[in-house]
């Protein structure tokens, strides 16, 4: 076998990734797997002979490529068949391949921890090309060696894979609960931030992809026959053909000020204003972060936002409050210079013109002003420059923390950062779920804006906000069989005070059940045991 003699040597390209479907993107990697796949000899007696073949996979223990070529209307032999190796990787990563009876965990250690030493290029030479059967090699990446392709297939796919590991951030194993990623706060002077939906929720503004309550599962139940697709709302085309189905619906998302902010858009502030922010990187489109103080140097709003609108027409942009009262109305906004210049165009009529027919069409000829459409990035649209050149040019370089907060990390381009930024850098994951898909040093799941008034309080630092309590206790869990490094992460109820509980005494209470009583018992039992302030959860030096 032949190892390719094109290799990259810079991860993934951000800005090849701006607003595509994955089946279109064209990434450094997936260009890699294309151009150079086919020039790997293929060594049909090795990849067939092996006795790790012999010993056959449940057939639902991985997908199949060959499924996955026919779900995206691919042939393995077309110029795109690369989005198909990337579907199945991303599968893979979820449900990796495992046989410890042909490769046990020490033997896969031992190879990924060679390729990261040695690199791309000689890692081929001291595997592939010194003789190593290529399908027992996939074994290492997660790769079913009697995955149904042919040997090119599987020595592309296999290419592919150890690209992607190559450049696949490994979590620290130094860091691991909420005292370090409290220490590392302390610590850290360019702290840089990615934030998603998560943090704005707790203010009624729902996210997207959320099952029952994301905007795009309401748009579905409300059955509307105008829309084909949930996300046709924000497609740019279909924007410009009618823009009252954006407006029909944008009042769904657009944030009410009268709220003010979230205690995780103050953390963020509480950052800016220690003088920690490096950037942070929003894909919301709510300008909370103008709200909550933060300073506009430090903000990159990746999707765009609803702070500013523009006409599609002669690109006149304005303040985006002037069209509030139109999104809430559901009225489509006109652009106000355009009408002024048409107005200015038109002749003066004269007293003695013939006034036209009923029937006339004239009307129709007259030019309209433009539409104003807030500055939100829609599909089909370029993400602003400055997230590139910021990102790459400054903060991946820069940056001596990373903390992830509301976001699943689904979309690129942005979910491609943190695996951009150098590996050694400590990566920390706050939201809801965990995240398998990129690997993270620390992961706090709860609501977003108890999980960082846990950490300022860790930190001892005040984080100022009507809905935070000075004196806020909250509780630390681990969930059966999670890695040490998962915790989630609860406020515990405040028990009232000796006035309030005197108070409590003038109401007669129903006496509790002996079920209630028993559960009253072990709640208070357990959160005794996971109190910030108990001895459960010992300070870790990180020196």
């Amino acid at each position: 076998m032949v190892v390719p003699t094109a290799l990259p040597t810079e991860p993934i390209d951000l800005e090849q990734s701006i607003h595509r479907p994955r089946k279109r993107r064209n990434s450094e990697v997936a260009h890699f797997a294309r151009e150079n796949g086919a020039t790997f000899e293929s060594n049909a007696s090795a990849a067939t002979n092996g006795d790790h073949v012999t010993k056959q996979a449940d057939a639902t223990s991985q997908p199949q490529l060959n499924e996955v070529a026919e779900e995206n209307t691919l042939d393995f032999d077309v110029d795109d068949s690369h989005s198909a190796f990337e579907d199945y990787l991303d599968q893979i990563e979820a449900r990796p391949f495992e046989d410890d009876t042909t490769m046990d965990t020490n033997d896969i250690a031992r190879l990924r921890a060679r390729l990261r030493e040695d690199g791309i290029e000689k890692f081929f030479d001291a595997t592939v090309n010194s003789g190593m059967d290529a399908r027992k090699l996939g074994i290492a990446f997660g790769i079913d060696p009697a995955v149904e392709v042919d040997d090119e297939t599987y020595l592309r796919l296999l290419g592919l894979a150890v690209v992607r590991a190559f450049y696949k951030r490994e979590k620290l194993s130094q860091y691991n609960t909420l005292e370090d990623a409290a220490a590392l706060l302390q610590k850290s002077s360019k702290i840089l931030v990615i934030t998603g939906a998560g943090i704005s929720t707790s203010l009624g503004i729902p996210d997207f992809r959320s099952k029952g309550t994301g905007f795009y599962d309401k748009i579905q139940q409300m059955g509307r026959d105008d829309i084909a697709e949930p996300q046709d709302v924000f497609d740019i085309e279909m924007f410009d053909l009618d823009p009252t189905l954006f407006y029909s619906l944008a009042g769904e998302i657009l944030p009410d000020r009268s709220k003010g902010y979230t205690p995780t858009h103050g953390f963020i502030q509480l950052l800016d204003q220690m003088g920690k922010l490096q950037t942070n990187y929003t894909q919301n489109i709510d300008n909370l972060e103008g709200i909550a103080g933060i300073n506009a140097d430090k903000v990159i709003q990746c999707h765009g936002s609803f702070k500013t609108a523009s006409c599609r027409k002669c690109k006149h942009k304005i303040d985006g409050a002037a069209i509030e009262a139109d999104i809430r109305n559901k009225r489509v906004p006109k652009c106000k210079r355009c009408e002024k210049d048409l107005q200015a165009q038109k002749p003066q009529k004269s007293s003695k013109s013939k006034r036209p027919s009923a029937d006339s069409d004239s009307d129709d000829d007259l030019p309209e002003p433009g539409v104003m459409k807030p500055d939100i990035t829609f599909f089909g649209e370029q993400l602003p420059e400055d997230f590139f050149t910021r990102f790459t040019d400054i903060d991946a370089k820069d940056t001596d923390l990373v903390i992830v907060i509301g976001t699943s990390l689904k979309v690129a381009p942005v979910s491609e950062m943190p695996n951009y930024v150098p590996h050694h850098v400590p990566h920390v994951y706050i939201s809801m779920e965990p995240i398998r898909h990129v690997e993270f040093d620390i992961q706090l799941l709860g609501k977003c804006d108890e999980v960082v008034a846990a950490l300022c309080q860790k930190a001892g630092w005040t984080l100022k906000h009507d809905w935070v309590k000075p004196d806020e206790q909250f509780e630390i869990t681990t969930s059966d069989g999670a890695p040490p490094f998962i915790w989630n992460v609860a406020k515990v109820d405040r028990q009232p005070t000796s006035s309030e509980q005197d108070r409590s005494l003038t109401k007669p209470a129903a006496s509790p059940t002996e079920p209630e009583k028993m559960s009253e018992t072990k709640t208070k039992t357990e959160h005794d045991e996971v109190l910030l302030s108990s001895k459960h959860n010992p300070v870790i030096d990180l020196t």
